[in-house]
């Protein structure tokens, strides 16, 4: 249990991330000040009755009128839309925020919340990778402190501590390599959303799952991975890693390596982001090498799994790229699931989007806000074949 009160806004409460969040702060008696989700309603009233903050938003209009109704016995403003997000993101009264939200509509709560000098537990990856240069110049400016959430960049994070950034020789990410590692592009075109959705090792939502499944989550975390420790891509590599024990490792300059261990158990490195620079007591189960018995390691697989290598390419390429990527990629997930294109036509389709959208090599806001417009706009009205 820590020993100083934290104070906490969670920005996405009812997935994956949020729900683990809410135990890991039960267990360490983190007081919840607002909190927001989009349109799952029974489980966010439930929410609400149970921590009773003093900020909540829907983000869905029509789901925010029923909640209003639900909670009327409650004293208690319902937010909505994107303002309210940002509004319940930057609530005064807490000294933290997790962006657990999936997708570009965490970027505006990020910024509002590094703007306002917050520490920001991130978990909404999409911000760093659409507007990773901006996020850490406001940072900057706000003096707010950014803690990786995604147990890869945790990782690393714990790995670098009381070293030098110039004693970095390379930031080593792990990768399960997804429901499908081995398979040929040949055999991925005809498997089905279902198989997509059984990960090995990790429960998460629905479209991280896909995206761990096209690799493309690697992929963004690769880039993420970049503006969050300040490195340039070629000091970045992926490592296949079957099992999802050494969650990423730190290559130093005098060849030696740190890795970070744990159970595949994303309330860890939600707790570790909350209660730093404290540990918290025990959330997850022990790790028993002698239970798990071995290792392995691969080299990721380019060819058939090339939204990793796009990705790869965004980061080096910079620019509005990255929203270009993220945009496409979000839509094209979409139409997979909706049972529209088949799953290699996601990696198509992302890549005739980058093909197509300009690049802007120092965007503002507005620029990368376009740049996603125009992509999603590109996913929805374009046939693969």
């Amino acid at each position: 249990m820590l020993n100083m009160k934290k104070t906490l806004n969670i920005i996405g409460s009812t997935g994956s991330i949020g729900r683990q969040a809410i135990e890991v702060a039960k267990a360490e008696g983190i007081r919840i000040t607002a909190m927001s989700a989009h349109s799952n309603v029974p489980l966010f009233e439930e929410q609400i009755r149970m921590l009773r903050p003093e900020v909540v938003c829907m983000s869905d209009e029509t789901a925010a009128r029923d909640l209003r109704m639900r909670i009327a016995d409650l004293d208690m403003t319902v937010l909505s839309g994107e303002e309210g997000l940002i509004e319940t993101a930057i609530y005064y009264k807490a000294d933290t925020v997790l962006t657990a939200v999936v997708g570009m509509v965490g970027l505006r709560p990020t910024l509002a919340a590094a703007e306002r000098g917050m520490r920001i537990a991130l978990a909404n990856k999409e911000a760093l990778v659409c507007a990773g240069k901006l996020v850490n110049r406001v940072a900057t400016e706000g003096n707010a402190e950014i803690l990786p959430v995604d147990s890869e960049h945790s990782a690393i994070f714990q790995c670098l501590l009381g070293n030098q950034h110039q004693e970095i020789k390379k930031l080593i990410l792990t990768a399960s390599g997804g429901p499908f590692f081995g398979k040929t592009a040949a055999e991925l075109t005809y498997v089905t959303m279902v198989d997509a959705l059984k990960h090995p090792n990790w429960s998460m939502g629905r479209k991280i799952t896909i995206d761990s499944a096209t690799m493309m989550n690697k992929g963004l975390e690769f880039i993420e991975a970049m503006h969050l420790f300040h490195v340039a891509p070629d000091k970045i590599e992926v490592l296949i890693h079957r099992e999802s024990i050494i969650h990423s490792l730190v290559e130093y300059a005098d060849n030696s390596v740190i890795a970070q261990l744990g159970m595949p158990d994303m309330r860890l490195p939600i707790q570790y982001a909350l209660c730093y620079p404290e540990r918290g007591g025990p959330v997850a189960p022990p790790l028993d090498l002698a239970a798990v018995g071995s290792l392995h390691f691969a080299r990721p697989d380019l060819e058939n799994f090339p939204c990793l290598a796009l990705a790869m390419e965004v980061a080096r390429a910079g620019g509005v790229n990255g929203a270009v990527l993220n945009g496409a990629n979000e839509v094209a997930v979409q139409r997979f699931l909706d049972k529209e294109i088949t799953f290699t036509d996601i990696a198509a389709l992302v890549k005739k989007a980058l093909e197509t959208a300009p690049n802007i090599e120092s965007p503002t806001l507005e620029d990368i806000l376009q740049a996603d417009s125009f992509a999603r706009e590109f996913a929805r009205g374009t046939a693969v074949s």
